[in-house]
């Protein structure tokens, strides 16, 4: 008489943390080469700093006056037209969010003018420019 070989109910994990494993050492390895922000030279000033109870989107401009966008995070390179697509959704989600605006010193005002212009348009109740404190030995 031959015994029939019971079914194995057991999974097999080795697979799946071979995968985890190696997508952990493609995190690890790829995340310091992230561009996680925008070299920016705020210009100086004596404004008081303001306090914000919710995350602000933050519009970068940098010396070549290209816009960046962050919520909360990463820059983004963006274009104009995106820019306002994007503020729109923020600002349909939360009416209140607070919209900063910093630009290197060697941007053209209109330029900074041009991502107030765009934040406005896009229905935001609060924009503001963002700068560098002064050094207290310049005080």
């Amino acid at each position: 008489m031959r015994r029939r070989r019971k079914a194995m109910a057991e999974i097999n994990v080795v697979p799946y943390i071979d995968v985890t494993f190696v997508l952990l050492i493609i995190f690890m390895i790829t995340t310091p080469l992230l561009n996680l922000g925008v070299e920016v030279s705020l210009p100086e000033s004596n404004a008081s700093t303001i306090t914000i109870e919710t995350e602000p989107v933050i519009i970068n401009i940098d010396e070549a006056g290209n816009f960046f966008l962050s919520i909360g995070g990463e820059f983004e390179a963006i274009d104009e037209e995106q820019l306002s697509i994007k503020l729109q959704a923020f600002i349909r989600a939360n009416k209140d969010i607070p919209i900063l605006i910093g630009a290197d010193r060697k941007v053209d005002y209109g330029r900074a003018y041009e991502a107030m212009v765009v934040a406005q348009q896009a229905g935001a109740k609060k924009v503001g420019l963002i700068s560098d404190p002064v050094p207290m030995e310049n005080k």
